[in-house]
């Protein structure tokens, strides 16, 4: 069973972070740090991903009123491809109701395999530059 919760250790969160984006920081030259990314998502609001009651990642999003941006998406390596991902999202679209915002945004690598989980999940790249897509979806 998936389950999210505030998340405990932003520390373990930037671990998944940088774990899990460290091929797309090298390829692009990026100089981030587990400080840094830890720093960095304070202000976000940060949920633990459960799985069975034990912590396998980490969602962080933000909220103005153009809409909820998805700002991280991370998913230990070890329990990739399991659905958790599409939970995840749909905690981000539960969330958005709550804030009464129309749209979920998001920025994803080009490169990066998650760009076909937000395109089965509904997403549309809205625009793009070098490095990223830029999709967003309605709050259904």
């Amino acid at each position: 069973m998936i389950t999210f919760r505030p998340a405990k250790d932003l520390a373990k969160a930037a671990r998944y972070t940088l774990t899990n984006m460290r091929p797309y920081y090298e390829q692009y030259s990026v100089k981030w740090d587990q400080a840094q990314i830890e720093k960095m998502t304070q202000a976000l609001v940060n949920l633990d991903i459960l799985l069975a009651g034990e912590p396998v990642g980490v969602i962080r999003l933000s909220f103005d009123s153009e809409g909820a941006y998805l700002r991280d998406l991370q998913v230990d390596q070890n329990y990739q491809n399991r659905g958790i991902g599409a939970y995840a999202l749909a905690e981000a679209n539960r969330l958005a109701k709550v804030q009464s915002v129309q749209v979920l945004l998001l920025r994803v690598f080009k490169h990066s395999p998650a760009v076909n989980l937000y395109k089965r999940q509904g997403f549309n790249i809205t625009r793009e530059d070098e490095r990223f897509y830029y999709m967003s979806r309605a709050v259904s």
